[in-house]
């Protein structure tokens, strides 16, 4: 029987091959669930359920409706973003093709690899995103200008 890849291998092995990422490395992570009538509880572990060691942690509430958050690319941050609370819409590009993602559960996760335009929208009342960084908060990391970001991919910087 074939043993099934974990993200962690996943990704080691675009790394080692350099691969420009895309929409498909993009993953709806299912997190552990543990019910109880008094309340279930969720978690997510580094190196497990993340496919990275956590360097920053950070969240993103109170969003006035219609408003949408990111549009931008990491050139080196992996994120790993959960609906604590709420829903919303991550839509993820890689300059040729882009996919939308509903989060509105606190037991799934989404996996977005560095090189990927992203944008939240359509946070619902009272919405929380809970979001994971690979490396600690730089500047320098984000592409904000989405021209910039599709020349970067096309040579191959992201």
């Amino acid at each position: 029987m074939r043993k099934k890849k974990t993200l962690i291998q996943i990704r080691s092995v675009i790394k080692i091959k350099n691969m420009a990422m895309t929409v498909e490395d993009v993953k709806i992570v299912e997190l552990p669930k543990f019910t109880d009538p008094r309340g279930n509880l969720s978690f997510v572990e580094q190196l497990n359920h993340i496919p990275f060691e956590i360097k920053r942690t950070y969240w993103i509430y109170d969003v006035p409706g219609g408003e949408n958050r990111g549009g931008h690319a990491f050139r080196k941050n992996d994120e790993f973003i959960v609906a604590l609370s709420g829903a919303f819409d991550v839509i993820v590009d890689d300059g040729k093709e882009r996919k939308r993602f509903a989060l509105n559960r606190s037991y799934y996760g989404l996996y977005i690899p560095a090189g990927l335009w992203r944008t939240m929208e359509n946070f619902s009342t009272n919405s929380l995103a809970l979001e994971f960084g690979s490396i600690h908060y730089d500047r320098a990391d984000y592409v904000e200008d989405y021209v910039q970001f599709l020349k970067l991919k096309s040579n191959g910087e992201i």
